[in-house]
């Protein structure tokens, strides 16, 4: 699908505004960007939420790997992607140092709408929501000045107006190993049905293939083959099985340390 031009003026935000972008909650949220709006800084990515059960739209793998953490912490009940920052002159009451006009489209001198990456909504130990806003960055950005500026404004405008928790991730502080963990987990964590197996037939299987790995000094992948050929289940269900169990948290293991399949489940 081709990309939607990049002029931005009066009728192209009274159209975002209409569309209902940057409003509703969980599956009814509208990102203000989408992948089909802007060139994305190395990848455009649309991904299904687990959390949301929505599509997500993402302009760096940084994005993308920072949703992976989020969609794996069971405290994260609502994950929001690129948040508009609406009415920021009327919001903020100190703009005397802002340079606005640096978002400000040169053609039609319509004021960019700026957006923070995540909006996060958060269960405390009470049940109680709390939200964090998070500005998801490559380091070597924070040299430039046009954004820091930008980070500046998110900062006031989080902090100072809505009274919400406001931090920069960079690509820094992101554990590419455990996002790569979670990526290859994620699709089981959609939904209770794969390959044909209900959900009360994942659970008696990937029990009985726990009880098997536990004891085993095999490697994991051995032992998946071996239940595999057992069971006389088809190729690669048993693999289907260990991330069930993983996903699901029915087992607990180090998420900062690579799935190795090669190793006996005691060492994982």
């Amino acid at each position: 699908m081709a990309k939607r031009q990049q002029k931005w003026n009066e009728k192209k935000l009274e159209k975002f505004i209409k569309e209902g972008r940057g409003q509703g909650e969980g599956k009814d949220y509208k990102p203000w960007l989408t992948v089909q709006d802007f060139p994305s800084m190395g990848i455009a990515t649309r991904v299904m939420g687990k959390t949301t059960e929505r599509m997500h739209h993402f302009f760096s793998n940084t994005q993308l790997k920072y949703f992976y953490l989020l969609e794996w912490e069971d405290s994260v009940v609502d994950i929001r992607e690129h948040f508009p920052l609406l009415n920021i002159e009327e919001s903020l009451d100190d703009i005397f140092d802002l340079n606005l006009n640096k978002f400000v489209d040169k053609d039609s001198e319509v004021p960019y709408i700026l957006s923070t990456t995540f909006l996060i909504t958060i269960l405390d130990s009470q049940g109680n929501k709390k939200y964090a806003a998070r500005s998801i960055k490559y380091s070597s950005e924070l040299k430039k000045k046009i954004t820091l500026e930008k980070l500046e404004i998110e900062r006031r405008y989080w902090r100072e107006v809505k009274g919400i928790d406001w931090g920069i991730v960079t690509n820094k502080e992101i554990s590419n190993i455990r996002a790569k963990n979670i990526e290859w987990l994620h699709p089981i964590m959609l939904n209770n049905e794969k390959n044909g197996l209900g959900k009360n037939e994942l659970e008696d299987l990937s029990q009985g293939l726990l009880y098997r790995l536990k004891d085993s000094e095999m490697s994991i992948n051995k032992v998946v083959l071996q239940y595999e050929k057992d069971y006389e289940l088809d190729k690669g269900i048993g693999i289907l099985l260990l991330k069930y169990l993983l996903a699901n948290k029915t087992v607990s293991v180090d998420m900062d340390k690579s799935i190795n399949l090669g190793c006996s489940f005691k060492e994982l």
